[in-house]
């Protein structure tokens, strides 16, 4: 029984690693010529198609688009006026098999540059 115990803590362990790695720093930084609601109105939808289903707060400056996750910590994409356009960070924890190609919410945040 106990031989069956230390591996299994280990895979838990190595799963919720993903999910405490530091959840301030975006996981990508991106830059386009769009201004944040030209480029929330474009991601939304992709996001939507994609059988996400986002959450859109907004500010004077910038919006905030919220996609809960069922495994881990919810993805979040910043979009903020910058000078010439806007600046988007994304936030999103991977599953440690899913960081081979990028995921539907890492794709729809950059077709929409």
């Amino acid at each position: 029984m106990r031989l069956l115990f230390a591996p299994a803590m280990a895979f838990a362990a190595l799963l919720l690693a993903g999910c405490a790695s530091a959840p301030n720093d975006p996981t990508l930084t991106l830059q386009t010529k769009k201004t944040p609601a030209e480029y929330a109105d474009c991601v939304v939808p992709k996001l939507q198609g994609s059988a996400l289903n986002p959450t859109v707060s907004q500010t004077q400056r910038s919006y905030r688009i919220v996609v809960p996750s069922k495994v881990a910590a919810d993805n979040v994409l910043e979009a903020y006026k910058a000078p010439n356009g806007g600046k988007v960070f994304l936030y999103e924890r991977h599953l440690l098999a899913s960081n081979v190609m990028p995921s539907s919410f890492e794709r729809a945040a950059q077709e929409c540059l």
